[in-house]
This record gives C-alpha cells, sequence and structure tokens, in this order.
C-alpha cells in the first residue's frame, strides 16, 4: 500500500514537472586543435542563415509524461539560427577565415530542422536531437562553389526524466556534430580558400 501511495505521488510529481515550460541555453565549444589554414586570411566570409523550419519559433523540443504523451515546450533561450550562425563563424575563425559583409565569398545555411526528441525505453530512454541543414558556398558574382546537405544527431542516452537539460544535452552534441562534417570536408574548405587564389590571379 505505501509502496502504491509513493508511486502515486511519484506519477503526480513528474506529470506537474512536464506542465511548466523549460527554457535553455544552447552553446557551442568549437573545435579544439584547430590549425590556421594557409590562405584563409586572405578570404572574408559572410555567414547567412536562412530559418527554414515549420515551426520558426524558439521552441526545440517538448516534455512527455511517463506515457510518452507530449506536453509542456522546451524552448531556447536565443534565436537558433544566431546560435548556428555563431558555430559557423567561430570555426571558420579558428581557422583564419575573416567574418564580415564585405567578402569574397558567401556561406548560406538553410536551416531545415533542429529539433529535440524525449524517446521513451523500459528502464530509461533517450533523447535524441535532429539537425538538418543544406549549405551552399557562392563567390560575390553568385556562382555555387560548393553546394553540401548536413544531416547529424547528438543523443543524450540513458535518461530517467523527459527535460530541457537533456534536451540541451543532445542538441548541443548534434551542433558539433553537424560543425564536425561541414568543417572536415576538404571540399568545402577548398571551395573557400580558390576563391582567394581567383581573385588574386
Amino acid at each position: 500500500m505505501k509502496k502504491m501511495i509513493l508511486l502515486l505521488v511519484v506519477s503526480a510529481w513528474l506529470s506537474g514537472c512536464a506542465l511548466t515550460t523549460d527554457k535553455i541555453n544552447l552553446s557551442y565549444v568549437p573545435q579544439v586543435g584547430v590549425s590556421e589554414i594557409q590562405g584563409a586570411k586572405d578570404v572574408v566570409v559572410d555567414v547567412n542563415i536562412n530559418d527554414q523550419r515549420q515551426d520558426k519559433s524558439n521552441k526545440v523540443s517538448c516534455k512527455k509524461n511517463g506515457f510518452g504523451m507530449e506536453m509542456a515546450p522546451i524552448l531556447a533561450n536565443e534565436d537558433v539560427a544566431i546560435t548556428l550562425r555563431r558555430a559557423i563563424e567561430q570555426e571558420l575563425q579558428s581557422r583564419g577565415f575573416k567574418v564580415g559583409s564585405q567578402a569574397l565569398v558567401s556561406i548560406t545555411a538553410d536551416l531545415t530542422r533542429f529539433w529535440n526528441d524525449h524517446k521513451s525505453g523500459f528502464f530509461s530512454g533517450d533523447s535524441v536531437a535532429d539537425l538538418n541543414m543544406s549549405i551552399l558556398v557562392k563567390n560575390k558574382n553568385g556562382n555555387i562553389l560548393y553546394s553540401r546537405q548536413i544531416v547529424t544527431q547528438g543523443i543524450e542516452p540513458n535518461i530517467q526524466l523527459m527535460t530541457g537539460e537533456n534536451a540541451r544535452l543532445a542538441l548541443d552534441k548534434a551542433l558539433a556534430n553537424g560543425m564536425k562534417l561541414l568543417f572536415d570536408d576538404s571540399a568545402f574548405i577548398t571551395a573557400l580558400i580558390e576563391v582567394s587564389k581567383k581573385t588574386a590571379s
């Protein structure tokens, strides 16, 4: 009987938490051990983010109750387009590129998905975040130098509560994985550097 009462109390407490909106601070930690790329200092890059998500609000996830039903929203305190743009700019600057509007080359990211879903399991669950964006690199004449679709996930495993904190951890991982996939692509870096070479010639 006591166990049943305790279970009901815990369930009620969890349900109450699931009804309150969570606000989270998404963050991006730049990659470590990055070296300046030869020729990068001669290239100014303009970074633009187009938010193409169906819901362009700051909602990036939602809480769920013990039955897996969606409850209160989880909101990012900062516009996710700003968070994404800052992450790209940080990685560019780490490699020696300059960032500004008077640019030889532009990077446009069309963001179509940045969302965390809490997956329930028998004993525990996972927070699974998805990042989906298309990347275009163009010179100042509008010619396309590089194009790629970036699709990554971030997973926070073995969670007990489907809350904002676990969503934040998964979303931060998805963003980090997306930046790694993009900046590890030699074709992407080459497209940026070649602009400087062609301008000089």
